[in-house]
C-alpha cells in the first residue's frame, strides 16, 4: 500500500499503452498532442496535471506498456488522487487495471475525438473493464478540448468527482412488441437450455480485453458453454492442409470478383505466401469447429498467433457468412457447415460471441441472411448531402466482416496488406464498403455481476466515394467500413453509455423486420437470463 500524500488541485495522469512496441512509437506524437491539450484545459480550471511516468527515450514513447509497469507506476499514485487514464490510441486495458481496481479517489477515463488511432476504441474498451470491475468511473471524450460539453464536464468532474451524462435514450425492455416474434425468441432460448451451443474459444484475453471474458458462472446458465481451444492447435491444423486445398479457396474467391492486393515485399505488401497461410487458417478452423462440435467460434491471434502466422482476419471474415469457400473433412471428405455461416467473434470477445450466436439463430428461423459481425466504435462526424443530414458514425474492425454485408458482395470487396506496425507478418484483410440497409446493434457485457445487453437500431446510409475514401484515410484505409446512422441515439449518449470497444450488427430485410427482429432478440435474451436495455428504441 502506497503512503503518498495527494495534493490539492492536482491530477494525477496516466496512459496506457499497447504492448506492441512498433505501435506505441508511431502512436506517441498524438498522445502526446493531446496530454499537451489536456493540461492546457485543465490550467485554464486552476489545476496542474502530474503525469504518473515519464517519457522513454530509449523506447521512444510515454506509455506503460505492460501490466507489471501498470502496476508500479501506481504504487507513486495516492490512491485519493483525482488520476486521469488519457487515451489517444488503442490500449491494453490490462496494463492499468490492477491500480484502478484500488484505486480509491474520483477515475476519469479521456480521448480524443479523431479517428487517426483508435483512442475512442481504447477508452470504451477500458470503461467496458472497468464497468465489469464495478469500478466506478466518469468518461469525457472531445476534439480539441474547448467545446462546451467537455468543459462543463470537466468543471462537474473537478467539482464533484462525478460527471452526469443524458442517458435518456436507455430504457429496460418491458416485453412488448411483436407476440409473435416474442415467441420465437422465448422457443429458441428453451430450445437453447435444451440442446447446449458451444463457443470455441482458440484462447482468451486478446490484447488486455477483460471486458470480453465472460466467466463460466455467468456464461453457462445461458445455455452456453466454452470448448478452450489453443492457438498452437490451429497451427498445427494449419500445417495438415494441402496447398492445393487453400488454392482451391483462393479460386474460389477470384471467380466471384474478389481482388487480392498483392506485391513481392512480405513486411510491407500482401504476398501470395500470406494469402495462402490464411486460408489454411480458414480450412483448419472450420476443421476444429467441427470435431468439437462448436457453434460459434473466436481466434484471439494478437499474443503468441501473431508471432508466427499471418492474420486471422480473412478467415473471419469467411467464416462469418453464408456464401463462402466450401471446406471438406480430412477423411470423410463431407462439407463442414455446409450452406451455413460459422460465427466467428473478433479477438475472442465473448459478449460478441453470445450475441453471434443468438442473432444466428433467430435469423436463420425468420429466413433472413445471418451473417453478423463486429465492429469497433471507431469515430464518426455528421455528414450533410446526398439525402443524409445526420452524424454517421465510423465502424471498422480488421476482420469479421462479411462479404454479404458489402456493396457488391465478394465482387466488391478486397483484400490489402494489414498494416505493419500492428501486423508484422502481414496478412490481407477482408475489406468492403457496407450496404445501404436496416440492421440491428447490439452488445452483451458485464456489469453489477450479471449479464446485460444494450440493443438499438441503426441505418446503414451510403456516402460518396471521396466522402467514403476520406473517412477511410483517417481511419484504416485497409479495413472494411460501415456508415452507420443510430436511431434515437446522440454521439455523446452513445459514448456515455457503451460498455465496451466493440458492438454486434446485423442486416434485415426492411425497417418492420428490424423492429420485429429485434424484439425476438430481446426476448431470447431475456428468457436466457440477460437483462436487456433499449437504446433509442421507443
Amino acid at each position: 500500500m502506497n503512503n503518498v500524500q495527494s495534493k490539492s488541485n492536482e491530477v494525477y495522469l496516466v496512459a496506457s499503452g499497447d504492448l506492441r512496441l512498433s505501435a506505441n512509437q508511431k502512436c506517441w506524437p498524438a498522445q502526446a498532442d493531446m496530454e499537451q491539450r489536456i493540461g492546457e484545459a485543465f490550467t485554464k480550471e486552476g489545476w496542474t496535471i502530474r503525469r504518473a511516468h515519464a517519457y522513454n527515450p530509449d523506447l521512444q514513447h510515454g506509455f506503460i506498456d505492460s501490466q507489471r509497469m501498470g502496476m508500479d507506476v501506481f504504487q507513486s499514485i495516492p490512491r485519493d488522487a483525482p488520476l486521469v487514464v488519457a487515451e489517444a490510441v488503442w490500449q491494453y486495458s490490462h496494463h492499468v487495471l490492477a491500480g484502478l481496481r484500488d484505486h480509491r479517489g474520483p477515475i476519469l477515463t479521456l480521448a480524443n475525438w479523431s479517428g487517426q488511432w483508435p483512442g475512442l476504441v481504447g477508452m470504451l474498451n477500458l470503461n467496458g473493464s472497468l464497468t465489469k470491475m464495478g469500478v466506478r468511473y466518469s468518461t469525457l471524450w472531445s476534439e480539441d478540448f474547448t467545446d462546451l460539453y467537455f468543459v462543463n464536464g470537466l468543471r462537474q468532474w473537478l467539482r464533484d468527482g462525478v460527471i452526469t451524462h443524458d442517458v435518456s435514450h436507455v430504457r429496460d425492455w418491458d416485453g412488448s412488441g411483436s407476440p409473435d416474434a416474442i415467441a420465437l425468441g422465448r422457443r429458441l432460448a428453451t430450445e437453447l437450455q435444451q440442446r447446449k451451443a458451444i463457443i470455441g474459444v482458440f484462447d482468451e484475453g486478446c490484447m488486455g480485453m477483460y471486458n470480453a471474458i465472460i466467466d463460466d458462472e455467468l456464461l453457462n446458465p445461458t445455455g452456453i458453454y466454452k470448448e478452450r481451444l489453443s492457438q498452437s492447435a490451429l497451427v498445427a491444423a494449419m500445417n495438415r492442409v494441402p496447398d492445393k486445398e487453400a488454392l482451391a479457396c483462393r479460386n474460389w474467391l477470384e471467380t466471384r470478383g474478389m481482388t487480392f492486393v498483392t506485391g513481392v515485399d512480405e513486411a510491407t505488401e500482401l504476398t501470395d505466401a500470406q494469402i495462402q497461410s490464411q486460408l489454411k487458417m480458414y480450412i483448419a478452423a472450420l476443421r476444429i469447429a467441427n470435431e468439437f462440435g462448436c457453434d460459434a467460434v473466436g481466434i484471439q491471434y494478437q499474443q503468441g498467433l501473431k508471432d508466427m502466422v499471418p492474420a486471422s482476419d480473412l478467415a473471419e471474415g469467411l467464416l462469418n457468412n453464408v456464401e463462402r469457400p466450401p471446406v471438406f473433412h480430412e477423411t470423410t471428405g463431407d462439407e463442414l457447415y455446409a450452406g451455413q455461416a460459422l460465427p466467428h467473434f473478433n479477438e475472442v470477445d465473448e459478449g460478441c460471441a453470445v450475441d453471434a450466436l443468438v442473432t444466428n439463430r433467430i435469423w436463420n428461423a425468420l429466413g433472413y441472411d445471418p451473417a453478423t459481425t463486429l465492429h469497433d466504435i471507431r469515430w464518426g462526424q455528421h455528414y450533410t448531402g446526398d439525402g443524409v443530414d445526420d452524424f454517421v458514425w465510423v465502424f471498422l474492425i480488421s476482420g469479421a466482416a462479411p462479404a454479404s454485408h458489402f456493396i457488391g458482395g465478394y465482387a466488391g470487396a478486397r483484400s490489402e496488406r494489414q498494416n505493419p506496425m500492428y501486423f508484422r507478418l502481414g496478412g490481407g484483410t477482408l475489406k468492403g464498403i457496407s450496404r445501404a440497409g436496416e440492421i440491428v446493434w447490439s452488445r452483451v457485457y458485464v456489469m453489477d455481476g450479471h449479464l446485460h445487453a444494450d440493443i438499438g437500431r441503426a441505418s446503414v446510409v451510403e456516402l460518396p466515394y471521396e466522402e467514403t475514401e476520406r473517412r477511410w484515410q483517417a481511419t484504416s484505409p485497409e479495413w472494411p467500413i460501415m456508415h452507420a446512422v443510430l436511431h434515437g441515439v446522440t454521439r455523446d449518449q452513445m459514448m456515455a453509455r457503451h460498455k465496451a470497444n466493440h458492438l454486434n450488427v446485423v442486416y434485415a430485410p426492411s425497417a418492420q423486420a428490424a423492429d420485429d427482429a429485434l424484439t425476438a432478440k430481446a426476448a431470447m435474451f431475456t428468457e436466457m437470463g440477460i437483462h436487456v436495455h433499449l437504446c433509442g428504441v421507443k
